[in-house]
Protein backbone atom coordinates (compact mmCIF):
# COMPACT_ATOMS: atom_id res chain seq x y z
CA UNK A 1 0.00 0.00 0.00
CA UNK A 2 3.00 2.27 -0.26
CA UNK A 3 1.81 3.51 -3.66
CA UNK A 4 -1.51 4.61 -2.10
CA UNK A 5 0.27 6.59 0.61
CA UNK A 6 2.40 8.37 -1.98
CA UNK A 7 -0.67 9.13 -4.10
CA UNK A 8 -2.51 10.57 -1.10
CA UNK A 9 0.50 12.70 -0.29
CA UNK A 10 0.38 14.23 -3.77
CA UNK A 11 -3.35 14.95 -3.73
CA UNK A 12 -4.56 18.36 -2.60
CA UNK A 13 -7.84 19.23 -1.03
CA UNK A 14 -9.98 22.16 -2.26
CA UNK A 15 -8.54 24.48 0.39
CA UNK A 16 -4.96 23.66 -0.56
CA UNK A 17 -5.74 24.17 -4.25
CA UNK A 18 -7.26 27.61 -3.57
CA UNK A 19 -4.27 28.55 -1.41
CA UNK A 20 -1.85 27.47 -4.13
CA UNK A 21 -3.70 29.48 -6.78
CA UNK A 22 -3.73 32.50 -4.48
CA UNK A 23 0.01 32.20 -3.87
CA UNK A 24 0.64 31.97 -7.62
CA UNK A 25 -1.47 35.02 -8.37
CA UNK A 26 -0.02 37.08 -5.51
CA UNK A 27 3.03 39.19 -6.39
CA UNK A 28 6.05 38.71 -4.16
CA UNK A 29 8.20 41.28 -2.53
CA UNK A 30 11.93 41.19 -2.17
CA UNK A 31 12.69 38.91 0.70
CA UNK A 32 9.92 36.41 0.04
CA UNK A 33 6.98 38.10 1.79
CA UNK A 34 3.76 38.28 -0.18
CA UNK A 35 2.77 41.79 -1.25
CA UNK A 36 -0.55 42.32 0.49
CA UNK A 37 -0.70 46.09 -0.14
CA UNK A 38 -1.95 45.89 -3.71
CA UNK A 39 -4.10 49.01 -4.18
CA UNK A 40 -6.86 47.26 -6.13
CA UNK A 41 -9.33 49.16 -8.31
CA UNK A 42 -9.69 52.89 -7.62
CA UNK A 43 -12.79 54.07 -5.75
CA UNK A 44 -15.72 55.44 -7.73
CA UNK A 45 -18.93 57.30 -7.06
CA UNK A 46 -20.66 54.03 -6.13
CA UNK A 47 -18.90 54.22 -2.74
CA UNK A 48 -20.90 57.39 -1.91
CA UNK A 49 -24.29 56.22 -3.16
CA UNK A 50 -25.37 54.45 0.08
CA UNK A 51 -25.41 57.81 1.86
CA UNK A 52 -28.51 58.71 -0.14
CA UNK A 53 -30.39 56.58 2.37
CA UNK A 54 -30.24 59.63 4.65
CA UNK A 55 -33.02 61.06 2.47
CA UNK A 56 -35.34 58.13 3.08
CA UNK A 57 -37.20 60.18 5.71
CA UNK A 58 -38.21 62.73 3.09
CA UNK A 59 -39.24 59.97 0.70
CA UNK A 60 -41.32 58.37 3.45
CA UNK A 61 -43.08 61.68 4.12
CA UNK A 62 -43.97 61.89 0.44
CA UNK A 63 -45.42 58.39 0.39
CA UNK A 64 -47.43 58.94 3.56
CA UNK A 65 -48.87 62.24 2.31
CA UNK A 66 -47.32 64.28 5.14
CA UNK A 67 -45.61 66.70 2.74
CA UNK A 68 -47.59 69.62 1.29
CA UNK A 69 -47.38 70.02 -2.46
CA UNK A 70 -46.03 66.47 -2.92
CA UNK A 71 -45.37 66.96 -6.63
CA UNK A 72 -43.00 69.83 -5.88
CA UNK A 73 -41.35 67.79 -3.11
CA UNK A 74 -41.02 64.77 -5.37
CA UNK A 75 -39.45 66.79 -8.18
CA UNK A 76 -37.12 68.42 -5.67
CA UNK A 77 -36.08 65.02 -4.27
CA UNK A 78 -35.47 63.68 -7.78
CA UNK A 79 -33.44 66.74 -8.76
CA UNK A 80 -31.35 66.59 -5.57
CA UNK A 81 -30.54 62.90 -6.05
CA UNK A 82 -29.63 63.50 -9.71
CA UNK A 83 -27.31 66.39 -8.82
CA UNK A 84 -25.76 64.38 -5.98
CA UNK A 85 -24.99 61.43 -8.27
CA UNK A 86 -23.63 63.76 -10.96
CA UNK A 87 -21.33 65.62 -8.57
CA UNK A 88 -20.04 62.61 -6.62
CA UNK A 89 -19.24 60.54 -9.69
CA UNK A 90 -17.29 63.43 -11.19
CA UNK A 91 -15.42 64.06 -7.93
CA UNK A 92 -13.25 60.94 -8.36
CA UNK A 93 -11.59 62.37 -11.47
CA UNK A 94 -9.27 65.31 -10.81
CA UNK A 95 -9.93 67.14 -14.07
CA UNK A 96 -13.68 66.56 -14.03
CA UNK A 97 -14.17 67.65 -10.42
CA UNK A 98 -12.33 70.91 -11.16
CA UNK A 99 -14.44 71.59 -14.24
CA UNK A 100 -16.86 74.55 -14.11
CA UNK A 101 -19.83 72.24 -14.78
CA UNK A 102 -19.15 70.35 -11.56
CA UNK A 103 -18.94 73.56 -9.52
CA UNK A 104 -22.18 74.85 -11.09
CA UNK A 105 -23.92 71.56 -10.27
CA UNK A 106 -22.69 71.82 -6.66
CA UNK A 107 -24.02 75.39 -6.43
CA UNK A 108 -27.42 74.30 -7.80
CA UNK A 109 -27.40 71.48 -5.27
CA UNK A 110 -26.81 74.01 -2.47
CA UNK A 111 -29.68 76.26 -3.67
CA UNK A 112 -32.03 73.27 -3.96
CA UNK A 113 -31.08 72.04 -0.48
CA UNK A 114 -31.79 75.50 0.95
CA UNK A 115 -35.18 75.68 -0.76
CA UNK A 116 -36.25 72.20 0.39
CA UNK A 117 -34.98 72.81 3.93
CA UNK A 118 -36.79 76.15 4.29
CA UNK A 119 -39.91 74.86 2.58
CA UNK A 120 -40.41 71.59 4.44
CA UNK A 121 -37.97 71.37 7.38
CA UNK A 122 -37.83 68.22 9.48
CA UNK A 123 -36.21 65.27 7.71
CA UNK A 124 -35.62 67.45 4.62
CA UNK A 125 -32.88 69.22 6.54
CA UNK A 126 -30.83 65.98 6.34
CA UNK A 127 -29.94 67.01 2.80
CA UNK A 128 -27.41 69.43 4.27
CA UNK A 129 -25.08 66.61 5.46
CA UNK A 130 -25.38 65.09 1.98
CA UNK A 131 -24.47 68.49 0.53
CA UNK A 132 -21.45 68.56 2.87
CA UNK A 133 -20.42 65.10 1.70
CA UNK A 134 -20.57 66.19 -1.95
CA UNK A 135 -18.69 69.38 -1.10
CA UNK A 136 -15.91 67.47 0.68
CA UNK A 137 -15.61 65.04 -2.22
CA UNK A 138 -15.34 67.87 -4.76
CA UNK A 139 -13.45 70.68 -3.00
CA UNK A 140 -10.21 68.97 -1.95
CA UNK A 141 -7.61 71.62 -1.50
CA UNK A 142 -6.88 74.91 0.22
CA UNK A 143 -10.49 76.13 -0.13
CA UNK A 144 -11.97 73.15 1.67
CA UNK A 145 -11.60 74.56 5.19
CA UNK A 146 -13.30 77.85 4.37
CA UNK A 147 -16.01 76.20 2.32
CA UNK A 148 -16.67 73.57 5.01
CA UNK A 149 -16.88 76.19 7.79
CA UNK A 150 -19.19 78.42 5.74
CA UNK A 151 -21.42 75.49 4.81
CA UNK A 152 -21.59 74.40 8.47
CA UNK A 153 -22.67 77.87 9.66
CA UNK A 154 -25.09 78.19 6.75
CA UNK A 155 -26.70 74.80 7.43
CA UNK A 156 -26.98 75.65 11.12
CA UNK A 157 -28.63 79.01 10.33
CA UNK A 158 -31.19 77.50 7.93
CA UNK A 159 -31.97 74.71 10.41
CA UNK A 160 -32.39 77.26 13.24
CA UNK A 161 -34.88 79.27 11.16
CA UNK A 162 -36.91 76.17 10.28
CA UNK A 163 -36.63 73.84 13.26
CA UNK A 164 -35.01 75.58 16.22
CA UNK A 165 -31.57 75.46 17.82
CA UNK A 166 -31.72 71.76 18.68
CA UNK A 167 -32.02 70.82 15.03
CA UNK A 168 -29.47 73.47 14.08
CA UNK A 169 -26.77 71.97 16.31
CA UNK A 170 -27.19 68.41 15.04
CA UNK A 171 -27.47 69.44 11.37
CA UNK A 172 -24.45 71.75 11.60
CA UNK A 173 -22.34 69.07 13.29
CA UNK A 174 -23.36 66.41 10.76
CA UNK A 175 -22.64 68.77 7.85
CA UNK A 176 -19.20 69.68 9.16
CA UNK A 177 -18.32 66.06 9.92
CA UNK A 178 -19.49 64.73 6.54
CA UNK A 179 -17.59 67.36 4.53
CA UNK A 180 -14.29 67.15 6.43
CA UNK A 181 -14.16 63.38 6.92
CA UNK A 182 -15.09 62.69 3.29
CA UNK A 183 -12.42 65.06 2.01
CA UNK A 184 -9.80 63.58 4.36
CA UNK A 185 -10.53 59.96 3.44
CA UNK A 186 -10.73 60.53 -0.31
CA UNK A 187 -7.68 62.81 -0.28
CA UNK A 188 -5.64 60.27 1.66
CA UNK A 189 -6.72 57.46 -0.65
CA UNK A 190 -5.74 59.48 -3.70
CA UNK A 191 -2.38 60.41 -2.17
CA UNK A 192 -1.62 56.77 -1.34
CA UNK A 193 -2.38 55.73 -4.90
CA UNK A 194 -0.21 58.48 -6.32
CA UNK A 195 2.65 57.45 -4.03
CA UNK A 196 2.30 53.82 -5.10
CA UNK A 197 2.27 54.84 -8.75
CA UNK A 198 5.37 56.98 -8.17
CA UNK A 199 7.09 54.10 -6.41
CA UNK A 200 6.36 51.76 -9.30
CA UNK A 201 7.62 54.36 -11.76
CA UNK A 202 10.84 54.81 -9.77
CA UNK A 203 11.30 51.05 -9.65
CA UNK A 204 10.82 50.84 -13.42
CA UNK A 205 13.33 53.65 -13.99
CA UNK A 206 15.83 51.96 -11.68
CA UNK A 207 15.55 48.73 -13.67
CA UNK A 208 16.00 50.63 -16.94
CA UNK A 209 19.06 52.45 -15.58
CA UNK A 210 20.56 49.18 -14.40
CA UNK A 211 19.99 47.60 -17.81
CA UNK A 212 21.60 50.59 -19.49
CA UNK A 213 24.54 50.47 -17.08
CA UNK A 214 25.11 46.77 -17.64
CA UNK A 215 24.79 47.09 -21.42
CA UNK A 216 27.39 49.87 -21.41
CA UNK A 217 29.80 47.94 -19.24
CA UNK A 218 29.39 44.83 -21.35
CA UNK A 219 29.83 46.90 -24.50
CA UNK A 220 33.08 48.44 -23.28
CA UNK A 221 34.46 45.12 -22.03
CA UNK A 222 33.62 42.98 -25.04
CA UNK A 223 34.28 45.67 -27.65
CA UNK A 224 37.84 46.32 -26.52
CA UNK A 225 38.65 42.69 -25.79
CA UNK A 226 37.34 41.39 -29.10
CA UNK A 227 39.22 44.11 -30.97
CA UNK A 228 42.46 43.09 -29.26
CA UNK A 229 41.80 39.42 -29.99
CA UNK A 230 41.13 40.17 -33.68
CA UNK A 231 44.30 42.27 -34.01
CA UNK A 232 46.49 39.71 -32.29
CA UNK A 233 44.94 36.88 -34.32
CA UNK A 234 45.80 38.71 -37.54
CA UNK A 235 49.33 39.28 -36.27
CA UNK A 236 49.68 35.59 -35.39
CA UNK A 237 48.41 34.59 -38.86
CA UNK A 238 50.96 36.85 -40.55
CA UNK A 239 53.83 35.67 -38.33
CA UNK A 240 53.07 31.94 -38.46
CA UNK A 241 54.69 31.17 -41.88
CA UNK A 242 58.03 32.85 -41.05
CA UNK A 243 58.31 33.08 -37.24
CA UNK A 244 56.42 30.40 -35.31
CA UNK A 245 57.77 31.53 -31.93
CA UNK A 246 56.45 35.07 -32.41
CA UNK A 247 53.12 33.67 -33.57
CA UNK A 248 52.91 31.49 -30.48
CA UNK A 249 53.62 34.56 -28.36
CA UNK A 250 50.67 36.32 -29.97
CA UNK A 251 48.49 33.25 -29.41
CA UNK A 252 49.53 33.23 -25.75
CA UNK A 253 48.53 36.90 -25.52
CA UNK A 254 45.15 36.01 -27.03
CA UNK A 255 44.66 33.35 -24.38
CA UNK A 256 45.65 35.79 -21.63
CA UNK A 257 43.31 38.49 -22.96
CA UNK A 258 40.46 35.99 -23.19
CA UNK A 259 40.96 34.80 -19.63
CA UNK A 260 41.15 38.38 -18.36
CA UNK A 261 38.00 39.29 -20.27
CA UNK A 262 36.19 36.31 -18.77
CA UNK A 263 37.21 37.46 -15.29
CA UNK A 264 36.09 41.02 -15.98
CA UNK A 265 32.73 39.90 -17.32
CA UNK A 266 32.14 37.79 -14.22
CA UNK A 267 33.07 40.74 -12.01
CA UNK A 268 30.80 43.05 -14.00
CA UNK A 269 27.89 40.63 -13.67
CA UNK A 270 28.54 40.29 -9.97
CA UNK A 271 28.73 44.08 -9.65
CA UNK A 272 32.21 44.47 -8.12
CA UNK A 273 34.29 45.63 -11.06
CA UNK A 274 36.23 48.89 -10.69
CA UNK A 275 38.36 50.21 -13.53
CA UNK A 276 42.02 51.15 -13.17
CA UNK A 277 43.66 53.78 -15.36
CA UNK A 278 47.09 52.17 -15.05
CA UNK A 279 45.74 48.80 -16.16
CA UNK A 280 43.93 50.35 -19.13
CA UNK A 281 47.08 52.22 -20.20
CA UNK A 282 49.08 48.99 -20.12
CA UNK A 283 46.44 47.21 -22.19
CA UNK A 284 46.31 50.15 -24.60
CA UNK A 285 50.07 49.87 -25.21
CA UNK A 286 49.74 46.14 -25.89
CA UNK A 287 46.76 46.55 -28.23
CA UNK A 288 48.34 49.41 -30.17
CA UNK A 289 51.66 47.60 -30.53
CA UNK A 290 49.91 44.47 -31.81
CA UNK A 291 48.12 46.64 -34.41
CA UNK A 292 51.43 48.15 -35.59
CA UNK A 293 50.58 51.49 -33.98
CA UNK A 294 53.34 53.18 -32.00
CA UNK A 295 51.98 54.16 -28.56
CA UNK A 296 53.15 57.24 -26.68
CA UNK A 297 51.85 57.82 -23.14
CA UNK A 298 52.52 61.01 -21.19
CA UNK A 299 51.12 61.58 -17.71
CA UNK A 300 51.60 64.59 -15.46
CA UNK A 301 49.91 66.31 -12.54
CA UNK A 302 48.67 65.26 -9.13
CA UNK A 303 47.46 61.73 -8.34
CA UNK A 304 43.82 61.11 -9.15
CA UNK A 305 41.08 59.57 -7.06
CA UNK A 306 40.13 55.95 -7.83
CA UNK A 307 36.70 57.05 -9.08
CA UNK A 308 38.25 59.54 -11.53
CA UNK A 309 40.78 56.97 -12.73
CA UNK A 310 37.99 54.45 -13.27
CA UNK A 311 36.05 56.79 -15.53
CA UNK A 312 39.15 57.89 -17.46
CA UNK A 313 40.02 54.21 -17.88
CA UNK A 314 36.75 53.70 -19.74
CA UNK A 315 37.65 56.61 -22.04
CA UNK A 316 41.11 55.14 -22.77
CA UNK A 317 39.60 51.74 -23.52
CA UNK A 318 36.98 53.11 -25.92
CA UNK A 319 39.29 55.59 -27.68
CA UNK A 320 42.07 53.03 -28.20
CA UNK A 321 39.57 50.50 -29.53
CA UNK A 322 38.46 53.04 -32.14
CA UNK A 323 42.07 53.75 -33.06
CA UNK A 324 42.76 50.05 -33.59
CA UNK A 325 39.59 49.39 -35.56
CA UNK A 326 38.94 52.53 -37.62
CA UNK A 327 41.85 54.95 -37.82
CA UNK A 328 44.53 53.26 -40.01
CA UNK A 329 47.03 55.16 -37.86
CA UNK A 330 50.71 54.44 -37.24
CA UNK A 331 51.10 56.58 -34.11
CA UNK A 332 48.83 57.19 -31.10
CA UNK A 333 49.48 59.67 -28.32
CA UNK A 334 47.77 59.40 -24.92
CA UNK A 335 48.19 62.46 -22.70
CA UNK A 336 46.92 62.89 -19.13
CA UNK A 337 47.28 66.35 -17.60
CA UNK A 338 46.14 66.89 -14.03
CA UNK A 339 45.57 70.44 -12.73
CA UNK A 340 44.32 71.84 -9.44
CA UNK A 341 40.65 71.69 -10.42
CA UNK A 342 40.32 69.58 -13.56
CA UNK A 343 42.07 66.70 -15.28
CA UNK A 344 42.27 66.31 -19.05
CA UNK A 345 42.77 63.11 -21.03
CA UNK A 346 43.56 63.27 -24.76
CA UNK A 347 43.87 60.33 -27.15
CA UNK A 348 45.09 61.49 -30.58
CA UNK A 349 46.23 59.52 -33.65
CA UNK A 350 47.65 60.36 -37.07
CA UNK A 351 45.15 58.30 -39.00
CA UNK A 352 42.52 59.18 -41.57
CA UNK A 353 40.77 61.64 -39.26
CA UNK A 354 37.45 59.79 -39.07
CA UNK A 355 35.81 58.44 -35.97
CA UNK A 356 32.49 57.90 -34.36
CA UNK A 357 30.26 59.72 -31.96
CA UNK A 358 29.28 63.27 -31.10
CA UNK A 359 31.03 65.17 -28.34
CA UNK A 360 29.55 67.72 -25.98
CA UNK A 361 31.44 70.39 -27.81
CA UNK A 362 29.13 69.96 -30.80
CA UNK A 363 31.62 68.25 -33.15
CA UNK A 364 29.93 65.52 -35.16
CA UNK A 365 32.09 62.96 -36.88
CA UNK A 366 31.33 60.49 -39.59
CA UNK A 367 29.93 57.34 -38.00
CA UNK A 368 31.75 54.12 -38.57
CA UNK A 369 30.39 50.63 -38.27
CA UNK A 370 31.10 49.03 -34.93
CA UNK A 371 31.00 50.05 -31.34
CA UNK A 372 32.53 53.51 -31.50
CA UNK A 373 29.35 55.54 -31.99
CA UNK A 374 27.52 53.89 -29.14
CA UNK A 375 30.59 53.87 -26.93
CA UNK A 376 31.41 57.58 -27.31
CA UNK A 377 27.76 58.50 -26.79
CA UNK A 378 27.63 56.49 -23.58
CA UNK A 379 30.90 58.01 -22.36
CA UNK A 380 29.57 61.51 -23.10
CA UNK A 381 26.55 60.82 -20.88
CA UNK A 382 28.71 59.40 -18.09
CA UNK A 383 31.14 62.31 -18.06
CA UNK A 384 28.29 64.82 -18.20
CA UNK A 385 26.67 63.16 -15.17
CA UNK A 386 29.99 63.51 -13.33
CA UNK A 387 30.35 67.20 -14.17
CA UNK A 388 32.78 66.64 -17.04
CA UNK A 389 32.73 66.74 -20.82
CA UNK A 390 33.81 64.69 -23.83
CA UNK A 391 34.69 65.98 -27.29
CA UNK A 392 35.66 63.89 -30.31
CA UNK A 393 36.52 64.88 -33.85
CA UNK A 394 39.24 65.40 -36.45
CA UNK A 395 42.38 66.94 -35.03
CA UNK A 396 43.77 70.20 -36.53
CA UNK A 397 47.15 68.45 -36.89
CA UNK A 398 45.53 65.57 -38.74
CA UNK A 399 44.07 62.34 -37.49
CA UNK A 400 41.37 61.94 -34.87
CA UNK A 401 41.35 62.98 -31.21
CA UNK A 402 39.18 62.29 -28.17
CA UNK A 403 39.40 64.69 -25.22
CA UNK A 404 37.81 64.10 -21.82
CA UNK A 405 37.76 66.54 -18.91
CA UNK A 406 36.71 65.87 -15.33
CA UNK A 407 36.71 67.86 -12.08
CA UNK A 408 39.02 66.61 -9.34
CA UNK A 409 37.59 68.35 -6.25
CA UNK A 410 36.03 66.05 -3.58
CA UNK A 411 32.44 66.97 -4.43
CA UNK A 412 32.93 66.05 -8.07
CA UNK A 413 34.88 62.93 -7.19
CA UNK A 414 31.78 61.57 -5.44
CA UNK A 415 29.75 62.27 -8.55
CA UNK A 416 32.32 60.46 -10.69
CA UNK A 417 32.11 57.45 -8.38
CA UNK A 418 28.34 57.42 -8.65
CA UNK A 419 28.53 57.59 -12.43
CA UNK A 420 30.90 54.64 -12.68
CA UNK A 421 29.47 52.48 -9.91
CA UNK A 422 28.18 49.12 -11.12
CA UNK A 423 24.75 49.69 -9.64
CA UNK A 424 24.20 53.07 -11.27
CA UNK A 425 24.70 54.78 -14.57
Amino acid sequence: MAWWARARGRLRGPGEVRAAVKRRRTPWRKGGDPAVDHPGPPPTGFSLLPWLLMGMGSFSNLLQGETPNPWIGGLGLLAFNSLYIYVTFRSFDRDRRRAPSTRVALLLMALLTTALGLGYGGSWLMFFPLLGLATGATLRGPWLGRAGLFLTLYAGGVSALRGGWSDATSIAYATFLSSMVTAAILGLSEAVRELRAAREELATQAVEKERLRFSRDLHYLLGHTLSVIVVKSEAARRLAPRDMDAALTQIGDIESVGRQALTEIREAVTGYREGSLGTELARARSALSAASVTPEVRRSGTPLTPATEALLGWVVREAVTNVVRHSDATHCEITIEGAAERVRLTVADNGTGTGTGTGTGGTRTRPAEGIGGTGLTGLTERLAAAGGSLTAGPSPRGGFSVTAELPVEPARAAAVGAATAPGEC
